[in-house]
């Protein structure tokens, strides 16, 4: 994937704040440039992507493929209790609970999807 995708999270409907901490965790041992708020990520099978850090509330991540940087990106949402949005696509959710914090503006006409590895929300995002 090419375009940016986004890591957000919601409580009743209202943008939350991310633990970047947390984050900064998931990233820590794929991480192979960095500045103030970019990081280079590249996983074990040679993935790549860049992410882009918004705090409190926004990560962007680019050109990530699929492989490990959607693998790590599962484990990211998972820990982030986070949703991804995929412009023109799904809103994938680690699991479905979350369903019910989404803002009604974010799923209109949009399908909420849940995906709790990293394939899933492949395949999830090239489906929409």
């Amino acid at each position: 994937m090419s375009y940016d995708i986004f890591v957000m999270r919601f409580e009743s409907g209202e943008t939350a704040p991310l633990d970047m901490a947390v984050a900064g965790e998931v990233f820590a041992p794929f991480v192979v440039a960095r500045g103030a708020d970019f990081l280079s990520v590249r996983t074990a099978d040679g993935e790549e992507a860049d992410v882009y850090l918004h705090p409190p509330d926004g990560i962007t991540l680019n050109r990530c493929g699929s492989g490990g940087v959607l693998d790590l990106l599962a484990v990211l949402l998972r820990r982030l209790d986070a949703v991804l949005v995929a412009p023109g696509g799904p809103v994938v959710l680690p699991r479905g609970e979350l369903r019910h914090v989404l803002p009604e503006t974010l799923t209109d006409g949009c399908p909420v999807v849940v995906a709790g590895s990293g394939a899933e929300i492949g395949q999830a995002i090239r489906a929409a």
